[in-house]
């Protein structure tokens, strides 16, 4: 059990709080409350739905800021599910003068924020002209009210003196639009994020203010732009437009046949063979280990990971040979490689060509590769079944279990095929 769950276990049970919550709908609890067992800022901050403690998931409850210092406890309908991204992205460059937005530079929000920014990006999604950036960082929430669906129907909830972030603001000659950025890939946010700054700005410009969600990860960034029909309702989020740009690879049909030749296979690894369907989220969480080596619970915790989740990728990083697991006393570390680390510093097109190249040292993925160049499609699941088992992989021995990963050739293969330009 995490530090959180732990916490968060025994506030329920001092405090009672489900017994409030099945006699009231809801449970006002301050920081001081919480802090009585953890820091507040620790015990608060849930992006996504699999970062809630246990007892809030098996209760269908969430948390929310209503002042600085008090939080409202319900079934709160607080996320939103992300729509699957579009397939294809717009093909962008870096301006040729600048050096700095690398993509191997983009460490955190704000930088790539400032390369959308260089590269056309925010002027062609937004649609305005002049933009100029505005607003950012900290500050008051001011008071208002809302909707919002709980499993006893809509509730009211009232906001004053709440703390809101906003990581960029674009104003242009048309619209404001508010940005919530973020490095990791996720399949749900929370909603507050756009909505608090939504509500406070819409109160003090005459312009529409756009909430926009930007995710940048291993140099595509995925825009989100959504629309509140009815502002003073929590739900009522519609997304309104959807669109990918990717920094250039610059990744050829040749450049895929010319490793299929050069590239050795090699045994398979000790290792089961990977359930993790998305090697953009691999990539990703490479980008968070760049940083800083994390834990199994710091994995699961910061990232929209659930425990088997972080267990699957983990795996599949450490198949790949681009991330280690070790063990400081009963604590279980993950950190890049030697070889991971040396990859994530290469430019972009360089890297993607040295992970592909990590993919086909394994016969499974080769073969199912040339299969792809020779039909012009990937192949289907009986195809890469059959190729599965005659790879002699590690640990894979009933036919649901090739069904099962059969779709983590299939996720990788249509990864690798993305690259080529239509």
């Amino acid at each position: 059990m995490g530090l959180n769950d732990a916490a968060w276990e025994r506030l329920f049970e001092k405090y009672r709080i489900l017994e409030a919550v099945d006699r009231e709908g809801r449970f006002l609890i301050s920081a001081a409350q919480i802090k009585e067992f953890r820091e507040p800022r620790l015990m608060t901050k849930f992006d996504h739905r699999v970062n809630l403690p246990a007892i809030f998931a098996e209760n269908r409850l969430s948390i929310l800021p209503v002042t600085r210092g008090d939080y409202l406890i319900s079934t709160f309908a607080s996320y939103q599910d992300f729509d699957p991204p579009a397939a294809r992205a717009c093909r962008i460059s870096v301006p040729s003068h600048i050096q700095s937005l690398a993509p191997r530079f983009l460490s955190s929000e704000a930088i790539a924020l400032n390369c959308a920014g260089a590269c056309g990006i925010l002027s062609d999604f937004l649609e305005d002209e002049a933009l100029i950036p505005t607003v950012s960082g900290r500050m008051g929430s001011g008071s208002f009210a809302f909707l919002i669906n709980t499993e006893r129907g809509r509730a009211s909830v009232s906001v004053s003196g709440s703390q809101i972030e906003i990581d960029a603001a674009y104003e242009g000659l048309r619209s404001l639009s508010l940005f919530e950025a973020k490095r990791d890939l996720a399949d749900d946010f929370l909603i507050r994020q756009l909505y608090y700054p939504f509500r406070v700005w819409s109160s003090r410009v005459t312009k529409p203010v756009k909430p926009v969600f930007l995710i940048f990860s291993n140099g595509v960034f995925y825009l989100y732009q959504y629309q509140f029909e009815h502002p003073e309702y929590y739900n009522s989020l519609r997304l309104v437009k959807q669109k990918n740009y990717v920094i250039s690879p610059e990744i050829s049909r040749r450049d895929l046949e010319n490793l299929l030749q050069a590239v050795p296979g090699e045994p398979e690894p000790p290792i089961s063979f990977p359930q993790a369907n998305s090697m953009a989220r691999i990539v990703n969480l490479m980008e968070l280990l760049c940083e800083k080596p994390m834990t199994r619970q710091a994995i699961t915790t910061e990232y929209a990971f659930d425990e088997r989740q972080t267990n699957y990728y983990t795996d599949a990083g450490r198949y790949l040979g681009l991330i280690e697991k070790g063990r400081d006393g009963g604590t279980i570390w993950f950190t890049l490689s030697l070889l991971g680390r040396q990859i994530m510093e290469m430019d972009y097109r360089e890297r993607q060509l040295a992970i592909i190249s990590q993919i086909l040292r394994h016969r499974a993925f080769q073969e199912t590769l040339r299969l792809c160049l020779e039909w012009g499609e990937v192949p289907g699941t009986a195809d890469v079944v059959r190729i599965m088992k005659a790879s002699d992989l590690f640990h894979v021995g009933a036919d649901s279990t090739y069904i099962r990963r059969s779709s983590t050739v299939i996720g990788w293969m249509n990864w690798i095929l993305n690259f080529i330009a239509s």
